[in-house]
């Protein structure tokens, strides 16, 4: 088997996909504030390795926020209060993630004023490279609301304006003249539609260096996805990395290789990271459901498949994980998958995942015991919904699986 590894822009620009859902009327948030600090850093002749950083750096800079409440706070107003909570866990994310650990600095502080980023012990650089991610997600936040029209060619003269009376207190005077000069092209704001905004990174991804993610990175990456997911919700705490340790042991005692234990791994942990559309109203919710909730709900899992597919479209890791709510009967969802064509790992996510979820505490209802857990699985099985071999698998060393469901992940 060809070992799999993965171009770290195509995996950024894909998962940063993930990221603008949590905005869901606000898609691509990220992406545009990654295009504009790009543009003034190219404006300013920063070096490719530079631009390329800041680029990542923009796509990236909200991965602290996971509930939708907070995305608009941050994008209702130039300043809030609570922003640097956000900046604070999206740093500590980066830093425990390898590859990523770089950017770290400029996400702590992107929500920081340049006047006080001058208190700070940072060398200048990477002064401007925070400050710079603060320009560009501002100038986002007051040109978004245009965007669905035609209205920004008329009014971007007024952003201009409205930034330039920020230089020196928020934002470093050389970034704001930089970007008044580019601004003032309509170009500049038209750049920033969809099709073009993605055109635009393609372009980037095919003439950048290719650097590869080996098998650790990507977990390492995997898992800084996960966290932010299961981030939504205080009910959700760790689900994603549990599933993960269960669908690997699982799959352990089913023989599989190394390198597929670790496809299956990176599986569990971005199952659900379709989710961060899903409003954290509806998973918390401790009542049941409306149909329209539900639909959103239901959504989730072919969000996973269609994101992942873009970073590990070589790899069944999108179709593990997208199919984690089919059932062998064909009446699950989002393809009513039926049984001859859901594989082994797909059946082993899906058993890591209900097992894990009735373990722990939902707002409906408290963690529930092991041999009420055995019961409600094998009467899965009995109706068809899940694989009796996987189950039993589980079901012989079930005080060791719930222990791994409950417990401090390894």
């Amino acid at each position: 088997m060809t070992p799999l590894t993965i171009n770290i822009h195509n995996a950024i620009s894909a998962l940063s996909s993930a990221l603008d859902l949590v905005g869901v009327d606000e898609i691509m948030h990220g992406k545009r504030v990654a295009s504009i600090a790009l543009a003034i850093a190219q404006q300013l002749h920063w070096s490719d390795a530079d631009c390329l950083s800041i680029l990542h750096a923009g796509m990236l800079h909200d991965c602290g926020v996971s509930k939708i409440i907070e995305h608009r706070q941050l994008t209702e107003t130039l300043e809030w209060e609570g922003a640097e909570d956000h900046c604070i866990r999206g740093a500590l994310y980066l830093s425990e993630c390898q590859p990523l650990a770089y950017l770290a600095t400029a996400i702590r502080y992107h929500h920081t004023r340049w006047e006080d980023l001058q208190n700070l012990n940072m060398d200048e650089c990477t002064r401007l490279h925070t400050n710079l991610l603060f320009l560009a997600d501002r100038i986002d936040v007051l040109q978004a609301p245009m965007l669905c029209s035609n209205a920004i060619l008329i009014n971007y003269p007024e952003i201009i304006a409205r930034i330039q009376t920020l230089s020196g207190l928020l934002f470093a005077p050389v970034l704001v003249d930089a970007f008044a000069q580019i601004a003032n092209q309509e170009a500049f704001w038209l750049a920033m539609e969809p099709d073009y905004l993605d055109e635009d990174l393609r372009l980037i991804g095919k003439n950048a260096p290719a650097t590869l993610l080996n098998m650790v990175d990507l977990k390492d990456l995997a898992r800084l996805f996960s966290r932010v997911v299961d981030a939504k919700s205080p009910f959700t705490v760790e689900h994603s990395q549990r599933v993960a340790t269960i669908a690997r042991h699982l799959a352990a005692e089913f023989g599989r290789s190394a390198e597929l234990l670790d496809q299956i791994e990176i599986a569990g942990l971005l199952h659900d990271i379709g989710k961060l559309r899903v409003s954290e109203d509806i998973i918390d919710k401790p009542s049941s459901l409306t149909s329209e909730e539900r639909a959103m709900m239901h959504r989730h899992s072919y969000d996973t498949y269609r994101i992942l597919r873009r970073v590990f479209g070589d790899s069944q890791i999108p179709f593990w994980a997208g199919l984690h709510h089919e059932t062998l009967i064909g009446d699950g969802y989002p393809f009513k998958t039926q049984q001859n064509a859901l594989d082994l790992e797909c059946r082993i996510i899906a058993v890591a995942d209900i097992f894990q979820a009735l373990a722990q505490e939902r707002p409906y209802r408290a963690g529930m015991h092991l041999e009420n857990i055995i019961s409600d699985m094998q009467a899965r099985v009995t109706d068809g919904h899940l694989d009796a071999q996987v189950v039993a698998k589980l079901i012989a060393d079930a005080e060791r699986y719930f222990h791994l469901a409950i417990s401090e992940t390894e």
